[in-house]
């Protein structure tokens, strides 16, 4: 359930400005660790669904190492926005 402490609500989200970045980012890690639990438990592991789910988790821990040496604000707020949008579309 959104809002909760195990499913934080990020739908108040317009562009980061009420969650810090880094937060945001690390549910879509989360998100991605558990869908490729998921499918590794799966009977017959796909492993193309297993590859894009591991390169997309990937790219989120790029992103958080870039948000640590991000210098602006502006930087953040992007990225915040970017994420909020992508964790929306990965849990519809």
């Amino acid at each position: 359930m959104p809002g909760t402490p195990d499913q934080p609500d990020f739908s108040g989200l317009g562009g980061g400005e009420d969650q810090h970045a880094a937060d945001i980012v690390q549910e879509v890690v989360h998100w991605y660790t558990e869908q490729i639990a998921a499918a590794r438990r799966a009977p017959l592991p796909d492993e193309e669904r297993l590859a894009q789910l591991t390169a997309g988790r990937t790219a989120a821990y790029q992103d958080l190492q870039r948000l640590e040496e991000a210098d602006s604000e502006e930087e953040e707020d992007r990225l915040a926005a970017l994420y909020a949008a992508r964790l929306r579309e990965l849990e519809s």
